[in-house]
C-alpha cells in the first residue's frame, strides 16, 4: 500500500509517495519531520516524487554531465521526452537512488539503492535537486549558504566550501545579540511580490539546522579569508558573480539556467551583497555587522 506525505517549504507544498517497501518510507527523512503538513486544500503541488524501486533505467538516454557534487558524483542524462535521468552517488562511489524527472520537474520518480543510510542520502539529494530546479520556475533559488537572522532580516554568508561561512556565522552568534541560526547550509531565496525573502530548509549539510521559519533578506555577503577585516560593497556585475556559483543550476538547461540567472539579476538589483574581507574573530562578526547591518534593510 502506497503511504503519501505532504511538506510545505518556503511556503510551497510538495508531495512524496511512497509505494509499498520495506526498506522506503519517511523515516528516511527526518530532517523534513518540522516541514510535514496536511493534505493542502490547493491542488497546486510544487512537484511530486514517487519513491518506487521497480524503476528502471532508461533505455534511450544521452549522458550530458558528470557532477562531482562534494559527497559523490552524480550522473546527469537526457530522455527523449525532455526530461532527465540522474543517478546519484555517495563519497563512496556507490549509486543510492537513480531519478527521472520531467521536463519542468514537477513529476519524478525514483528507486533508492543499499543501506538505510545510502538510501536516506540518495533521497535527500534527489529532492534537494528537484526542488533548485522546479523551484527556478516560482522566482526561487536554493543557495549554498550559512545564514543568520538578526533584528527580523536574514543575513545568509556565501563562499567557496572551506572558506568559513560557517565560522562567520557562529561568531554572529556568539558576539551579535539577537541573532538566530536559519540554515547553515542550503537554506532558499523566494522572491515574492518582488520582494526576496529567505527560508530554512531541510538540508543544513553537517549542522542540524531543519527550521520552517523566514524573513526578509537583508544583505548577500560573500565571505574572504584575509590578514585584516574589511567589508566592501560589490557592484552589480561583482554581485552577480558571487551569487551565481553559490546556486544549484543546469547550464545545459537554457530554460532552467535562464530563470536562475534572471532570479540572481532581481535580487543584485534589490538586495545590498558584500565581500567581507576576515580573520575568525571577534572583530570580523563587529565590522560586518557594522557594515550590513541596515545596509538597504
Amino acid at each position: 500500500m502506497k503511504k503519501r506525505h505532504f511538506f510545505r517549504i518556503a511556503d510551497f507544498y510538495i508531495s512524496i509517495v511512497f509505494e509499498n517497501s520495506n526498506q522506503n518510507s519517511i523515516s528516511l527523512l527526518p530532517s523534513f519531520s518540522v516541514f510535514e503538513t496536511e493534505q493542502p486544500e490547493t491542488d497546486c503541488l510544487l512537484f511530486t516524487l514517487t519513491v518506487d524501486d521497480n524503476l528502471q533505467p532508461a533505455q534511450e538516454k544521452e549522458l550530458i554531465k558528470k557532477c562531482d557534487t562534494g559527497n559523490g558524483d552524480t550522473l546527469v542524462y537526457t530522455l527523449p521526452d525532455g526530461g532527465y535521468q540522474y543517478i546519484i552517488k555517495d563519497i563512496y562511489n556507490n549509486p543510492c537512488c537513480l531519478l527521472h524527472t520531467n521536463k519542468d520537474f514537477s513529476l519524478c520518480t525514483c528507486a533508492l539503492n543499499g543501506t538505510a543510510t545510502m538510501r536516506s542520502f540518495g533521497l535527500n539529494d534527489a529532492l534537494m535537486l528537484i526542488f533548485a530546479f522546479r523551484g527556478s520556475h516560482q522566482d526561487t533559488l536554493l543557495i549554498h549558504a550559512s545564514c543568520v537572522s538578526h533584528s527580523g532580516y536574514a543575513y545568509p554568508f556565501i563562499a567557496k566550501s572551506g572558506t568559513g561561512k560557517s565560522t562567520h556565522s557562529s561568531l554572529w552568534l556568539k558576539h551579535i545579540q539577537d541573532t538566530e541560526l536559519m540554515n547553515d547550509d542550503n537554506p532558499i531565496i523566494r522572491i515574492i511580490d518582488g520582494k526576496p525573502f529567505l527560508y530554512g530548509s531541510p538540508w543544513s549539510g553537517k549542522t542540524p539546522c531543519y527550521k520552517d521559519i523566514k524573513a526578509p533578506l537583508g544583505a548577500v555577503t560573500r565571505i574572504d579569508r584575509a590578514p585584516a577585516n574589511r567589508i566592501e560593497r560589490l557592484r552589480p556585475v561583482q554581485a552577480f558573480a558571487s551569487m551565481l556559483p553559490q546556486c544549484s543550476s543546469m547550464k545545459w538547461d537554457s530554460i532552467i539556467y535562464n530563470n536562475i540567472c534572471n532570479i540572481i539579476t532581481r535580487l543584485v538589483e534589490t538586495v545590498p551583497m558584500f565581500t567581507m574581507h576576515c580573520l575568525p574573530d571577534k572583530e570580523a562578526a563587529l565590522v560586518c555587522h557594522k557594515g550590513i547591518a541596515g545596509s538597504g534593510s
